[in-house]
């Protein structure tokens, strides 16, 4: 079987080699980022975080930082498999090292760990390289696996599924699992050393909360015209999302809005959804021309400030929840919602499409009555105008959703206190 999957590895890689050639961005830059050139590092205490993609990292991060915040000498090597993480912490400060991990054939997962030889290694959630595990695990390198979740129907529980299950029993130190139905399905299939420490996501969600600057240019642009109106924040937003706003729009409420794709094109199309908009780039513009006076934007603009802020730049969101009165999120007309515990931890009620059954907080926030699901136009106001009109229920959606974050706290704490025992 390992021969099979080192084939498929190889088919993938060809398929994105292939796709590079002809264009595709982010095959572009996968390949560029497996012909690193590999060098020997310092000889020292490696600690390896490996991440898919961006949202793993920002899971990883908290246990990262306590880790390293326990051994201040050791050397922390991130690695990605996705652009979407490598691109955007490349220059993470408190790792020593951030690479493209190789592709994993048992030549680059051999070299890779001989070239390391880290003390201890640390996967995330569903990332599972077999050839990189087989070579850690022979090495005698401590793995671990957290903020993970286990299905009935994943490969690893097939009748043709053995080996990948055989290696879940044999290469982990200890998998930290996200909750019950989990944990049972490992042990009932001879996985024993494994534990609930729930999602690392919400200890971090936690942390940018905490450390949340308040923004000057939003700020300016809520305080225009002295009018106090309640605001929906909706973020990571696709076009769906966007036209299903825009019916709701009216002067009653203010919309800050950040899309999930920020390029000229989208944002185009979003200014006509909503005419009565302004970018977030306009508005930080006319605060570095007129100071902290909304002139600039009011000239532009019919002298009324614009109804629906749209942030046009990346890295604003998380904090940008706190403004929220009610908090939309994106995707749920797609593949999958994005992440609604950025505006859950600040205490906000969320909103979102149909498409979030594979995410249990949107379940769990559902059930405990602060979020709701929407399908069209007429279930969204549904949802919304309570929320907006009607403080009691407000008042008990919110407090909702503090008792659920402050609930779920602690993951990092559970992991560090077995990893460092």
């Amino acid at each position: 079987m390992r021969v099979l999957y080192t084939i498929g590895v190889w088919l993938y890689a060809l398929g994105v080699r292939l796709a590079a050639v002809f264009g595709h961005q982010k095959a572009r830059l996968m390949v560029r980022g497996w012909s690193q050139v590999d060098r020997t590092p310092q000889a020292t205490k490696w600690v390896w975080f490996h991440a898919s993609s961006l949202g793993e990292f920002e899971q990883a991060r908290p246990v990262l930082e306590s880790y390293r915040q326990l051994y201040p000498d050791c050397r922390v090597l991130v690695t990605f498999f996705s652009p979407s993480g490598y691109e955007v912490r490349k220059n993470y400060p408190l790792a020593d090292e951030v690479r493209y991990l190789p592709m994993d054939t048992p030549g680059n997962a051999r070299r890779f760990v001989q070239q390391y030889h880290p003390a201890v290694a640390f996967f995330v959630k569903y990332d599972f390289w077999f050839n990189y595990l087989h070579e850690l695990h022979r090495a005698g390198i401590p793995t671990y696996l957290f903020s993970s979740i286990f299905r009935p129907g994943q490969y690893f529980f097939r009748p043709w599924g053995r080996w990948f299950l055989r290696q879940l029993q044999l290469c982990y130190t200890h998998i930290f699992v996200q909750n019950d139905e989990s944990l049972q399905l490992l042990q009932s299939h001879g996985v024993e050393h494994c534990s609930i420490a729930g999602d690392t996501r919400f200890d971090r969600v936690h942390q940018i909360a905490v450390a949340a600057e308040r923004d000057e240019v939003v700020e300016n642009w809520l305080s225009g015209e002295g009018q106090k109106c309640k605001v929906l924040v909706a973020g990571s937003t696709w076009l769906p999302d966007e036209e299903l706003i825009s019916q709701f729009h009216n002067t009653a409420i203010k919309i800050i809005l950040a899309p999930h794709v920020i390029s000229q094109e989208h944002l185009r199309q979003i200014e006509k959804l909503f005419p009565d908009s302004i970018r977030y780039s306009e508005c930080a513009n006319a605060l570095v021309r007129e100071g902290v006076s909304d002139d600039a934007i009011t000239q532009s603009h019919n002298n009324a400030i614009p109804k629906v802020l749209i942030i046009d730049n990346i890295g604003l969101l998380s904090k940008l929840y706190r403004y929220a009165d009610v908090a939309y999120i994106g995707g749920g007309f797609g593949v999958g919602i994005h992440n609604i515990l950025e505006a859950v931890t600040f205490g906000k009620p969320v909103l979102f499409g149909p498409n979030y059954h594979k995410f249990k907080e949107a379940k769990d926030i559902i059930a405990l009555g602060g979020g709701w699901s929407h399908a069209d136009i007429n279930s969204l106001k549904a949802n919304l105008t309570p929320l907006l009109n009607d403080r009691e229920a407000y008042c008990k959606a919110s407090q909702a959703c503090t008792d659920y974050m402050q609930q779920n706290l602690g993951s990092t704490n559970k992991i560090i206190s077995i990893v460092t025992h």
